[in-house]
C-alpha cells in the first residue's frame, strides 16, 4: 500500500507489488503488517483533494445517530464499495480518490450499526449483499488500520481473515486510540480522563508531534464513533475542557458584564445571520460581547462572523489577551479558534472528509476564551433535539452566571420574527424555543432552584415576536453567490436605522437576550426592546461596530500574524 497527503489527509493507494491472492492476509508477518501500515502513513507531495463525492453522500446517510441513519440501498452500496476498491487499486484519478478519513468514518459507521444499532437502522439486505461480494477483495487492498475499523473482531465474514485482526497501532498514540476504538466500535463509551488523554496526545494534527504520526483513518473513526454512540456528559465535558490551558491562564477583562456568543462554526447558507450586529447593539449600552468562531468550516461552509469582520476590515487574528483589552476599550471583541485553540482547529480538514458534525461541533460553541471581572453569560444555538440539556450542562460547568440556548433557523442562535405556521411540521422543539438559567431576582416570579450547589432561576419558553408588538416578517434570505455581501448589507442597513425585517430581527434578539439573561434594568421585555431600538436609531451601535473595526486593526498592526489563505 502507498499513501499520499491531501490537504492534511492521507489518500490510500494500492502498491505496485501487492500480496498475491494466494497469500492469507491473516498470515502476514508482523514485519509485513508494520511495513504496510508505515507505507500507508508516508506523506507524498500531491495537490489537496476534496472528498470523493459518491462515498461522501453515503457517509451522510450512515454516519449519524440511531434514529437518523438511512441504510444504503443495494445499488448505492455496490457503487460505494466498488469505488473504495478501485480507489485502493489506483484505478481512479487522484482527485477522485477516497481519503483515509472517509474510509475511517464510513467503516466505523458500518461497524457500529452492525454491533449496536436498532433493527431499522442496521445493515440493509443490499448492504449485506454488497459486502459479501466485495469484502474478499477489500481485504487484499486495504491497509490494516482500515480493516481493523471495518471488522475489529473478525466477525464480518468468518472464512475471510485479514491483517486488521492483528493490528494494534503504530506507536503509543495509535495504540491508545486502537484500544479506545475496540470499545467504541461496539457502541460503548469512554471516560473523561481517557478522552482528554487521547485528545492531548493526538492534537494538533499535522505538526511535528505525536499527532502527525497517527492515521487519519483512526482519527476519523474516533470522531464519528463518539457522535454515533451518542455522547455522555463525561465525553462532552472532555471535548469541551481538554484544551482550556492550551495558551495558559485565561486573560481577565475588567468589565461589569460579558456575554460569550457561540454560533455554529459552519455558518449560515440560507438566512440572515444577525449575531454580529446584535452584539454591536448590546455592547453599545454596556453589555460587553465576545464572539468566537472560524473563517470557514464544513459541512455547510456558510457565512460566519469572521468572514464579515474580515470584509469590513477588522482584524481577526487577535489573541485572547488582545481581545480582553478590546473588551475593556470598546466593549466588543472576536476571537478565532485558529488563534485560541490551534489543537481543535487542526481538525478542520478531517471534518470536511467525515461529512457529519463531530462532537467538537457542539462543544466548541461553549468556549470561554476570556474571563470577566463581573457577570458572565453564554449564549448558543442548537437545532437537533437532545442537545438542550447537555449544552446547558456545559455552560454551568464553565462557571458562568447565566446561560441561554436558542433554537434558531439553520441551528443559529437568532430568534426569528416570523410567526409559526399552523400547518408546519415540527420535529422536536419549534423555532424560537429558548431555555436557560440566570441568577435569582427579587423582581422575578420564577422560583430559584439549587443546581450544582448554586441558586439559579431556570426557564424554558417559545417566543413569538408578535407577542412583543413586532410585525411577522420573513427572515431575509442570502442570495447566491453574494451571500456574504448580502448578509453584511442587511446588517449595516439595519444599524443605519432603516426599518424592516433585518432591523426588527436585530432589535428582537438583542432585547430578548437581555431580558432572558436577567441583565440589569430590563426585567420588562418592552423596556429591553426600547433600549435596543434607541441604540440603533441613535447611531451608537453602528458607531461601536466601526470603532471595533478600526481598533482591532491597530491592536494587531505590529503583529506578523496573517490569516491563512484558502
Amino acid at each position: 500500500m502507498a499513501c499520499c497527503t491531501a490537504g492534511g489527509l492521507r489518500l490510500l493507494a494500492h502498491s505496485s507489488s501487492p500480496s498475491s491472492p494466494g497469500d492469507s492476509p491473516a498470515r502476514l508477518s508482523c514485519k509485513a503488517v508494520e511495513q504496510r501500515h508505515s507505507t500507508a502513513l508516508a506523506a507524498k507531495n500531491r495537490a489537496p483533494a476534496a472528498p470523493n463525492p459518491l462515498v461522501l453522500e453515503a457517509q451522510g446517510r450512515v454516519c449519524t445517530g440511531q434514529t437518523q441513519t438511512r441504510p444504503l440501498g443495494e445499488d448505492q452500496a455496490f457503487k460505494v464499495l466498488q469505488t473504495i476498491a478501485r480507489s485502493a487499486r489506483e484505478e481512479i484519478p487522484d482527485d477522485e480518490r477516497v481519503s483515509g478519513a472517509q474510509l475511517g468514518a464510513f467503516f466505523a459507521a458500518m461497524a457500529i450499526r452492525s454491533a449496536s444499532f436498532p433493527r431499522d437502522t442496521q445493515w440493509s439486505e443490499g448492504e449485506r449483499k454488497a459486502m459479501r461480494q466485495f469484502w474478499p477483495q477489500l481485504v487484499q487492498v486495504l491497509p490494516p488500520d482500515v480493516l481493523f475499523v471495518a471488522d475489529p473482531d473478525g466477525t464480518l465474514m468468518e472464512d475471510v481473515l485479514h491483517s486488521g485482526l492483528s493490528f494494534v497501532g503504530r506507536g503509543p498514540v495509535e495504540m491508545r486510540l486502537v484500544g479506545a476504538l475496540r470499545e467504541m466500535l461496539r457502541g460503548d463509551h469512554l471516560g473523561f480522563e481517557e478522552i482528554v488523554g487521547i485528545l492531548r496526545d493526538l492534537l494538533p494534527l499535522g505538526e511535528d508531534g505525536d499527532g502527525s504520526k497517527v492515521s487519519d483513518v483512526l482519527v476519523a473513526a474516533f470522531l464519528i464513533a463518539l457522535r454515533m454512540n451518542g455522547e455522555t456528559d463525561r465525553e462532552l465535558k472532555a471535548f469541551c475542557m481538554a484544551f482550556d490551558d492550551e495558551l495558559g491562564k485565561l486573560p481577565v477583562a475588567n468589565v461589569s458584564s460579558l456575554t460569550h456568543y457561540g454560533e455554529p462554526y459552519d455558518g449560515n447558507t440560507r438566512f440572515f445571520r444577525s449575531t454580529l450586529f446584535v452584539a454591536a447593539v448590546r455592547a453599545s449600552y454596556g453589555e460587553c460581547c465576545l464572539l468566537h468562531g472560524v473563517d470557514r468550516m464544513p459541512p455547510k461552509w456558510g457565512v460566519t462572523e469572521e468572514q464579515m469582520l474580515n470584509k469590513l476590515g477588522a482584524a481577526t487574528t487577535l489573541s485572547p489577551a488582545e481581545a480582553a483589552s478590546l473588551l475593556e476599550d470598546v466593549g466588543f471583541a472576536y476571537v478565532s479558534q485558529r488563534e485560541a485553540r490551534k489543537s481543535l482547529y487542526s481538525l478542520l480538514a478531517i471534518r470536511e472528509h467525515i461529512k457529519k458534525r463531530p462532537t467538537v461541533a457542539t462543544t466548541e460553541k461553549v468556549q470561554r476564551y476570556v474571563k470577566a471581572s463581573g457577570r458572565e453569560a453564554i449564549v448558543t444555538g442548537f437545532y437537533h433535539q437532545g442537545y438542550e440539556e447537555p449544552l446547558l450542562m456545559l455552560m454551568r460547568r464553565r462557571g458562568v452566571d447565566a446561560g441561554l440556548i436558542v433554537k434558531g433557523e439553520e441551528g443559529a442562535l437568532s430568534l426569528t420574527t416570523k410567526s409559526p405556521s399552523p400547518d408546519a411540521t415540527i420535529r422536536g422543539h419549534p423555532l424560537n424555543f429558548c431555555a436557560g438559567f440566570r441568577p435569582p431576582s427579587s423582581t422575578s416570579n420564577v422560583t430559584a432552584q439549587n443546581i450544582d450547589g448554586i441558586l439559579r432561576e431556570t426557564f424554558s419558553k417559545t417566543l413569538n415576536a408578535t407577542d412583543f408588538h413586532f410585525e411577522s416578517t420573513l427572515t431575509p434570505r442570502l442570495e447566491r453567490p453574494r451571500q456574504l455581501e448580502n448578509n453584511i448589507e442587511h446588517g449595516l442597513t439595519a444599524l443605519r436605522g432603516v426599518k424592516g425585517a433585518a432591523y426588527d430581527r436585530i432589535v428582537f434578539n438583542a432585547a430578548m437576550v437581555d431580558n432572558l439573561l436577567g441583565c440589569s434594568g430590563v426585567s420588562d421585555p418592552f423596556a429591553a426592546i426600547e433600549r435596543a431600538r434607541e441604540a440603533i436609531d441613535s447611531g451608537k451601535a453602528l458607531k461601536l461596530l466601526m470603532r471595533y473595526v478600526s481598533s482591532s486593526s491597530k491592536c494587531v498592526s505590529t503583529s506578523s500574524r496573517r490569516i491563512p489563505e484558502h
